[in-house]
C-alpha cells in the first residue's frame, strides 16, 4: 500500500505517463556507460523546474536517495542507482530557450542534446565548444555534472570553461541561480563549485553557456606513424613548439583496424597509430601553423600525412573517430574504457604498460586517446559471458589508472568519478583532502540523499556515505 501511495504522489507531481516503476521497463535505467549495473525503483520524467523541486521535496521527506540521469552516456557510473531510489530523468526538459548571438551566450534546460545546441547556434554563426564523442546523445546537463570535455578541448578547454550560470535545485527543493550571464558578479565561484559535481550537490535544470563564433578557417590532418611511440613523440614536439592545435587525437592499430572494418572512412589499415589534428582560426594563422605541424610530424617518423581540406573529407575523418568506440564493439560483446591522464612527455612509457597489462590478463586493450593533453582512453574489450573476464578487466582497468598515476597523472580526466573510480580517490587525494570535500557536499547536500555512494571511497574518513547508504536502502524497502 505504501508503495501503492508513493507512485500516486509521483505520478501527482508529473503526470502518469512521465512515472515508470514496473520492474520489465526499469531494466534500460539499470545501466549507462559504465559495466555495473544498478535498477532504481522508479524513475521520473519531470518537464519543468517547479516538478523538480517538488519531487526532491518528497524524497527527502521520505529519506529516498534520487539519482539525476540525463541521456545515461556517462562512463563512470555516475547514473546508476547503485543503491535503488528515484531516477530523475531530465530528457524531457530539452528546451533551449534563447540564443543571445550579441553577448555570444545560450540560456538552456539540462537535457537539450549537446550538438542540438551547436546546431541551433550555427545560424548566428556561433557553436558551443565542449564536444564529447556522444555529442549527438549527451545532454547539457550532463555535460555539467560530470565535467564533460571532448577532442576539441585541448584549445578550448572543458565543460567549466563554458558554463556562466546554473538554476540549482537542492535536495530540500529549494531553487536558486548561481553564476552571472556576463561573469561580471564578484564573490565566490559557486558555478566552479557544481560543474563536475556529479549530480551529489544539487539537480540542474538550467544553464546559461559561452557561444564561441565559429572559426574564418578549419584544416584537418591525418598523420600516419608505424608505432605509437612516434606519433607520442609527434605530440610533444608540436605542443613545445607553442603551438596550440585545437585537437590531436591517437588511435592505435587495433582501433584502425576495428574503424575501417566497421565503416571504412579511409584510414590506413597498416598503420601502428594516426594523429588526427585540426587547426582553425584565421586563414593565414592557420595555413602558417599547418604548415609547421606537418613538418614536424614528417621530422617525428611520419610516413604520410594527408591533409582533409574539404569539409566532406573533415567530417569523414572525424566520423571514424568519434565512432571508435562503437567499431571495437566488434571485437567482443562488452567493452570497459579508463579514462586517465598522464604528462604528454610519458605517453611512450604509459602506453608500453598499458600493452604489458592486457598481455597479463590476455585481454585485447584499444588505444584511443586525446592526445594532446595527455588524456588516454585504454579500452579493454572482454566477453562477460565468460567466467571472470569482467572481473579480470576491471582489474586490469585499476591497474591502468594506478600507471597513469605513477606516471606523474591523474585517475580521470573528463568522465568523472562515479561508482568507477571512488575507491581509487585515495591515490591522489588523502583523507584531509576527502573531509574538505565532504564539507563543501554537507553545504549543498547535507543528508547525503542526491546520487550516494558516488566519488568518496568506501572505509575512508567519509564512511558515513555508507551508513546513508544503508539508511536509504532501508527506507525504500518500505515502500518497494
Amino acid at each position: 500500500m505504501e508503495t501503492h501511495k508513493l507512485i500516486k504522489e509521483l505520478e501527482g507531481i508529473v503526470g502518469r505517463s512521465s512515472v515508470i516503476h514496473h520492474p520489465d521497463d526499469l531494466l534500460v535505467f539499470a545501466y549507462d556507460g559504465l559495466v555495473d549495473t544498478g535498477t532504481p525503483q522508479a524513475v521520473v520524467f519531470p518537464t519543468a523546474t517547479e516538478q523538480v523541486s517538488q519531487v526532491l521535496a518528497l524524497a527527502n521527506s521520505r529519506n529516498i536517495p534520487v539519482i539525476p540521469r540525463g541521456a545515461g552516456t556517462g562512463l563512470s557510473g555516475g547514473a546508476i542507482a547503485h543503491s535503488g531510489g528515484i531516477e530523475l530523468s531530465l530528457t524531457r526538459m530539452s528546451s533551449i530557450l534563447g540564443i543571445d548571438p550579441a553577448n555570444r551566450t545560450a540560456l538552456v534546460e539540462p537535457g537539450v542534446v549537446n550538438l542540438d545546441l551547436s546546431t541551433a547556434a550555427s545560424a548566428h554563426g556561433l557553436y558551443f565548444a565542449p564536444d564529447p564523442s556522444s555529442q549527438r546523445a549527451c545532454t547539457i546537463g550532463g555535460n555539467v555534472a560530470e565535467n564533460s570535455g571532448g577532442p576539441h578541448c585541448l584549445k578550448y578547454g572543458v565543460t567549466t570553461n563554458h558554463v556562466l550560470a546554473l538554476e540549482v535545485v537542492l535536495e530540500d527543493g529549494s531553487v536558486l541561480w548561481v553564476g552571472d550571464a556576463y561573469r561580471g558578479r564578484p564573490g565566490y565561484d559557486l558555478v566552479g563549485a557544481l560543474v563536475g559535481s556529479e549530480g551529489m550537490l544539487g539537480v540542474f535544470t538550467k544553464a546559461i553557456v559561452s557561444l564561441l563564433p565559429s572559426p574564418e578557417s578549419v584544416r584537418t590532418l591525418l598523420a600516419i606513424f608505424s608505432g605509437i611511440d612516434l606519433a607520442s613523440n609527434a605530440v610533444s614536439k608540436v605542443i613545445a613548439s607553442g603551438l596550440i592545435p585545437t585537437a590531436m587525437e591517437m588511435m592505435d592499430s587495433l582501433t584502425i583496424r576495428a574503424v575501417e572494418k566497421a565503416m571504412n572512412f579511409g584510414y590506413p589499415k597498416d598503420a601502428g597509430a594516426i594523429l588526427l589534428i585540426e587547426i582553425d582560426g584565421l586563414e593565414v594563422e592557420v595555413v602558417n601553423a599547418m604548415e609547421q605541424v606537418i613538418e614536424m610530424c614528417y621530422e617525428s617518423g611520419a610516413t604520410d600525412v594527408k591533409h582533409a581540406s574539404e569539409a566532406k573529407d573533415r567530417e569523414r575523418l572525424w566520423a571514424g573517430r568519434k565512432g571508435a568506440l562503437g567499431a571495437l564493439g566488434a571485437l567482443a560483446p562488452n567493452y570497459y574504457l579508463v579514462d586517465g591522464v598522464v604528462p604528454r612527455s610519458k605517453l611512450t612509457d604509459v602506453l608500453q604498460k598499458v600493452g604489458e597489462i592486457g598481455e597479463e590478463y590476455g585481454l585485447p586493450i584499444a588505444n584511443v586517446l586525446h592526445a594532446g593533453d595527455g588524456n588516454l582512453h585504454p579500452l579493454i574489450v572482454f566477453d562477460e559471458r565468460q567466467e571472470g573476464k569482467k572481473e579480470q578487466a576491471m582489474e586490469a582497468g585499476g591497474k591502468i589508472v594506478e600507471v597513469c598515476v605513477n606516471a606523474g597523472g591523474t585517475l580521470t580526466g573528463e568522465h568523472g568519478v562515479g561508482l568507477e573510480k571512488k575507491d581509487f580517490m585515495p591515490l591522489v587525494f588523502n583523507d584531509e583532502d576527502l573531509a574538505s570535500m565532504k564539507k563543501l557536499k554537507d553545504v549543498f547536500a547535507p543528508t547525503g540523499l542526491l546520487n550516494p555512494g558516488k566519488m568518496f571511497p568506501d572505509g575512508s574518513s567519509c564512511a558515513d556515505f555508507a551508513q546513508i547508504n544503508l539508511m536509504g536502502s532501508a527506507s525504500l524497502g518500505s515502500w518497494i
